[in-house]
């Protein structure tokens, strides 16, 4: 057996640069040529120079051979990491044969500034202009020059506000930096190494400075919510090839001026006049006499850290697939998927002509834009030609949720090469994939990951169009996991809570929305907005379960370890806040936007309440905190009971009557065996009686399918996946759509669209149906005794008219794989790929016809595979990694 390693990361990233983590966690994977691949043993080292470590010379740590098979969330045991420092590391492993691995090859991470007396530079921005309520963005310079050849230099940049970075002329990073945080609390500082662009002799800096959500329209806040105007703060630290070292950093030296943008606000869009444009403004050599002198900040009072999430990019472009001229005699484009990001244009016309870009997701009857859900945002770039050549224009500080654009004042016929789509999103790589045999199934995963793709970007967005944008934290928990299957998220979410601790409340509340900017004294306000009731079930949760969540997909101990004390302080804030453990009924959104259906706020809090004590009881398990298991455990028990007294008779019916209300006391645990028999019953002659159709809202939907799954009625939730009547997810499939919507009703045959106060077509909360799709549908599950999926569950439950599914989860381990398929005839067929240094666990349905010849030698040591307890009548097998493959019967009924 020949293991060798690949994609070694640190803090999760491939080469990080300036992060600030003072025992850095080192992953890796391990590639086998043939099955049941273990790691016994690990050796890291880690050195201060690429030459060092080549000559395996672990002159910071040499963690020696260390008996073990983990190989991800490692931490770093070695010497004091010292700001700026460049440490390059490289692992080798030992098989179960004790034959060591090739060293992998070698990586690297660097150290951030680590203190906030390290930060030289000033906070620069430009005075406001009185005469416009919007501003123009600010362009800042500076040139210098370097005396010798650079050896490496870095730049640690941020703003209040969003900043664009040129080094001699050259863009430098990705969108909308440094992130959308509580500015009060904390912002984030970008780091880049810019050795490779900068010269001995004259440089110069360039940097646009945007609004954003520091002095920008944050939601329905209206604008200038943390501050009047955006400010800039730069520090270069160069070091020269003789060992010498220099700084540039912001200060009253640089040099501002208005340029070509108008305005760029994310909720009110961009005016851009080409013929501002200042040619050679971010390069060496530019005379910038008639420019200004910056406006120097005094200070800052938040913290500065460094940058705990993906960068916000262009993943993907996208050409409109249809145009038609409109009545008004403008042109539409169909770009054929409602996407988040922006167009970018291409024209050539005389100066002076402005054009117009309008973004909206549907079409009214007439053919028109549908703008009435956006209330009072406005999608719309104006750009104005500076005439002669082709021209390109794409925004700089603004993002819309649209499927349609609209081409006003356009000189010329413009064709479908005219404009194209940008989808721009926090960079979260895919680590899903999911097929079918069902078309209708399929677009609803596309669906999902589009709804995903267009809500992640800096926090979990409730919506991409309209004037709100926030990061609502009972949205993100239900859909977590969905999300965890679909995309790399580790660092968006370690990072989104964070974002919840810092506005989590002296009581241990924790708010609706986060950065939570109700809390911030606006303009318009003479009171503070609370954004909770004081709290609310399904949202505040969201401390513990996305915390869970992380550790469940990623093995991710350090978040529970750090956020141990908020998440207990919010159970003690629901405990204190009960009547004899029952949460009272004030909530505000309880089970948002279910249909037909009015779930009890009390019966859904005392649930949630009950979840929430329950997480943080096995929580304290992985922390090895005995008593707190102990208490919370005992404190669930209790909860439970107090549930079952208030709000359960004998028969199982349950206060309310929603089918929200038995899903959750379901799958949270919450009822005796005898009554969880009842429950299903209720539940299931509820949906039946509906005619195979749901109610569920936000908090009730992501557990529907899997509670009636668990308790025995697979085939009630394989009908309400692929129900095609209103309301279900194929009803608006139906209908064109290709994200998820945020309300089951917002447009229907007989009532055309909903209330446009509320109606977004691209929110992701009624996707995390997607969850159980993974889980129950592929059969790939996680499994809590060894998170991360070191070692995966694999049980798939076939149904429905569902004849085969292909899927694969890229695990921080690598690729688990599950290929199934159904005959007519009742075989089953089953194709298991597991990573190398992984084990699986697999139930098969129905009785086994076929057990993989290669694996199954009488359940011998070396077979890499040993049978387990039988489960529902089907078989178990344990096996190691490799591909496997098996058959069974499944008697239909």
């Amino acid at each position: 057996m020949t293991l060798s390693i690949v994609n070694c990361k640190t803090e999760y990233m491939t080469n990080p640069i300036g992060i600030e983590a003072s025992k850095p966690r080192l992953f890796w994977q391990i590639e086998a040529d043939s099955r049941s691949a273990v790691q016994t043993a690990y050796h890291i080292l880690v050195a201060s120079s690429s030459e060092k470590l080549a000559a395996e010379q672990g002159d910071v740590w040499d963690s020696g051979k260390v008996e073990s098979s983990q190989s991800i969330q490692i931490e770093y045991a070695g010497s004091e990491l010292l700001a700026e420092g460049k440490y390059f590391w490289k692992v080798r492993v030992w098989d179960k044969e004790q034959q060591p691995s090739e060293w992998s090859a070698a990586a690297f991470w660097t150290m951030g500034l680590l203190s906030r007396e390290a930060y030289k530079g000033k906070w620069i921005g430009r005075k406001l202009d009185a005469e416009h309520n919007m501003q123009p963005s600010p362009h800042l310079r500076k040139s210098f020059s370097l005396k010798g050849k650079v050896r490496s230099a870095f730049a640690y940049a941020t703003a209040l506000g969003l900043f664009e970075l040129h080094v001699n002329g050259k863009r430098v990073g990705d969108y909308f930096a440094p992130g959308f945080t509580d500015y009060n609390v904390r912002t984030q500082v970008q780091a880049y190494e810019i050795t490779e662009l900068l010269a001995e002799g004259d440089n110069a800096f360039g940097v646009i400075v945007g609004d954003g959500w520091y002095a920008g329209t944050v939601g329905f806040l209206g604008d200038k919510v943390y501050g009047e105007r955006p400010f800039f703060m730069m520090q270069v630290n160069v070091e020269y090839e003789d060992g010498s070292k220099e700084s540039i950093v912001t200060d009253h030296t640089w040099r501002v001026s208005k340029g070509p943008i108008l305005y760029s606000d994310f909720i009110m869009g961009e005016a851009y006049d080409a013929r501002l444009e200042i040619d050679g403004w971010d390069e060496a050599g530019y005379d910038d006499a008639d420019w200004e002198q910056p406006d120097v900040r005094s200070g800052y009072n938040g913290n500065l850290v460094a940058t705990n999430e993906p960068p916000i990019t262009i993943t993907k472009t996208i050409k409109p697939i249809s145009m038609k001229k409109s009545p008004a005699g403008n042109y539409i484009y169909d770009m054929g998927q409602n996407m988040v990001g922006w167009t970018e244009l291409k024209v050539t016309g005389e100066r002076g002509t402005t054009i117009t870009l309008s973004h909206a997701e549907m079409l009214s009857p007439d053919g028109s834009l549908y703008l009435d859900n956006l209330r009072v945002a406005v999608q719309q770039e104006h750009y104005t030609l500076k005439g002669g050549s082709e021209e390109r224009y794409e925004p700089h500080f603004t993002f819309h949720g649209f499927r349609y654009v609209e081409l006003i004042g356009y000189p010329g016929e413009p064709d479908l090469d005219t404009i194209i789509g940008k989808v721009v999103h926090s960079d979260t790589p895919e680590t899903g994939y999911l097929e079918t045999s069902n078309a209708m199934v399929n677009q609803l995963y596309s669906n999902i990951t589009w709804g995903q793709r267009g809500n992640f970007l800096s926090v979990p967005t409730d919506c991409p169009q309209r004037d709100e944008r926030l990061g609502w934290t009972g949205d993100a928990q239900i859909f977590a996991r969905t999300a965890s299957y679909n995309m790399d998220v580790a660092r968006f979410f370690n990072k989104f809570v964070w974002d919840m601790i810092d506005c989590q409340q002296p009581s241990g509340a924790f708010t609706d929305v986060a950065p939570d900017a109700g809390w911030i004294r606006h303009k318009n306000w003479n009171t503070r907005l609370n954004w909770f009731a004081p709290d609310n079930a399904g949202w505040g949760d969201a401390g513990v379960v996305i915390p869970w969540t992380l550790y469940l997909m990623y093995g991710d101990i350090r978040i529970l370890e750090t956020h141990y004390e908020a998440m207990a302080k919010w159970v003690e804030y629901l405990r204190i806040n009960t009547d004899n453990l029952v949460r009272p009924d004030y909530a505000n959104y309880g089970d948002w936007l279910s249909i037909d259906a009015d779930t009890p706020n009390e019966v859904l809090a005392t649930a949630y309440f009950a979840y929430s004590t329950k997480l943080l009881g096995l929580i304290a398990g992985v922390l090895d905190k005995p008593e707190e298991v102990s208490r919370y455990d005992q404190l669930f028990q209790d909860i439970a009971a107090a549930f079952r007294n208030a709000f359960v008779s004998e028969d199982g019916v349950i206060h309310g009557e929603t089918q929200t209300v038995y899903v959750l006391a379901l799958q949270f645990g919450l009822l005796t065996e005898e009554l969880r028999l009842k429950a299903i019953g209720h539940l299931a002659a509820d949906i039946t009686k509906r005619g195979d159709r749901l109610t569920t809202g936000f908090l009730g939907v992501g557990y529907l399918l899997p509670a009636l799954s668990d308790n025995g009625r697979l085939d009630i939730a394989y009908k309400l996946l692929t129900q095609e009547s209103f309301p279900s997810w194929m009803y608006s499939i139906k209908h064109g759509a290709t994200t998820i919507w945020e309300r089951w009703d917002g447009w229907t045959e007989d009532k055309g669209f909903q209330t446009p106060q509320m109606n977004s077509f691209n929110h992701y909360s009624l996707g995390s149906v997607g969850e159980w799709m993974f889980r129950y549908m592929a059969g790939i599950e996680a499994d809590a005794s060894a998170p991360g999926f070191r070692n995966a569950i694999i049980r798939p439950q076939p149904g429905g008219d569902i004849s085969s599914v292909n899927a694969h989860y890229d695990s921080l381990y690598g690729r688990v794989g599950v290929t199934w398929s159904l005959g007519a005839d009742g075989t089953f067929k089953l194709a298991v790929t597991v990573p190398a240094n992984t084990t699986a666990t697999v139930h098969l349905p129905g009785t086994v016809t076929h057990i993989d010849d290669a694996a199954f030698e009488a359940g011998t040591a070396d077979s890499g595979m040993k049978p387990v307890t039988q489960v529902d009548g089907g078989a178990g097998f344990q096996i190691g990694s490799g591909i496997y493959t098996f058959a069974s019967q499944i008697t239909k009924a």
